[in-house]
């Protein structure tokens, strides 16, 4: 059984009820099959109900929930030959990113992306997926090196962002975000970026810049935390529900303002229920992303990106302020 959100509750008094009338039929050999079709009838649509019309809040809580697939979850379900590759060359190897080539469909790739933990020890070892700079400094070697060898490049975001320790200030986090951003916009090979968590800051831009960035239909995607601008905004970290609710950071709204290319849809109540599922809903997402972009030149892939980036935040029409105004 997985743990529940508190959104949940009432989905999961019903299975239970359920599971309870189904042992006692055969328990008892007593034939409760319309009380037992009733109650199933009931949960459909209690079901839809609440996991069809989610609030930023509680997508918010999906994408945080601890049994969430990982970028290691994924590239399991995936990819094939998945060989990891670790340090920057510089400095060290930072586990809060994973990296390394692959096959996707035979087609050899290059896929990077934010792990975190699921439990309290292995979250120690990954830094609750937040990156050093040296994360970033190894992402572009690989981003780099699958240039080089024009390789497609994959990236899984899901961080709640950049480490702010003393330490990664003083390597240079910033800069490293900052050479990512710059370096990515350049890249001459197709660049996929998939946001399946939390995509939190500068820490998920570090590798945000594709040309296609598709969302998890439960992932969230934001310059701060709903708890980071409810501190700013009403000077209160508890605002944090009502903050969610007008920073237009789900994957609903952020399609609607062009910001993602595609949202994929996700397993009913989120994508910890079906691994398997999940990730052949993100399949078909990325095939087709990649058959679309294999067929570009170096140039066409990069004035695409540059096109795409541009476009972002420009109004039009009655709301576009004018030059004379």
């Amino acid at each position: 059984m997985h743990s529940y959100l508190p959104f949940e509750k009432p989905v999961i008094e019903l299975k239970e009820k359920i599971t309870e009338l189904k042992s006692f039929t055969e328990e008892k050999d007593i034939d409760l099959s319309t009380e037992i079709t009733k109650l199933e009838e009931r949960l459909e649509q209690l079901e839809n109900d609440i996991y069809g019309n989610l609030q930023p809040w509680q997508r918010v809580q999906i994408a945080r929930h601890s049994e969430r697939p990982t970028t290691l979850d994924y590239i399991g379900e995936l990819f094939t030959d998945f060989l990891e590759m670790h340090g920057d060359r510089l400095y060290g190897d930072d586990e809060a990113v994973v990296g390394g080539i692959a096959r996707y469909k035979g087609i050899p790739v290059t896929v990077i992306g934010h792990q975190r933990g699921k439990d309290t020890k292995e979250n120690l070892r990954r830094n609750f997926g937040m990156p050093h700079p040296e994360g970033y400094r190894k992402a572009l070697r690989l981003m780099k090196q699958a240039e080089k060898f024009s390789r497609p490049v994959v990236t899984f975001i899901d961080t709640k962002g950049a480490f702010p320790g003393k330490a990664a200030e003083e390597r240079g986090q910033s800069e490293a975000i900052a050479r990512n951003l710059a370096e990515m916009a350049g890249l001459k090979v197709p660049v996929i970026c998939l946001v399946i968590g939390e995509g939190g800051s500068g820490g998920a831009l570090g590798l945000g810049v594709g040309n296609y960035i598709h969302m998890l239909e439960n992932s969230t995607y934001s310059v701060i935390s709903p708890e980071g601008a409810s501190s700013i905004l009403w000077k209160d970290g508890s605002f944090a529900q009502q903050a969610s609710e007008t920073m237009r950071i789900t994957a609903p709204d952020l399609k609607e303002l062009g910001v993602i290319d595609e949202m994929v849809p996700e397993v009913r109540g989120g994508a910890h229920k079906d691994l398997k599922q999940q990730a052949a809903y993100m399949d078909d997402v990325l095939e087709r992303s990649l058959h679309t972009l294999r067929n570009q030149t170096a140039e066409q892939l990069v004035q695409q990106r540059w096109e795409k980036y541009k476009q972002i935040g420009q109004t039009t029409g009655e709301s576009a302020v004018s030059s004379g105004d």
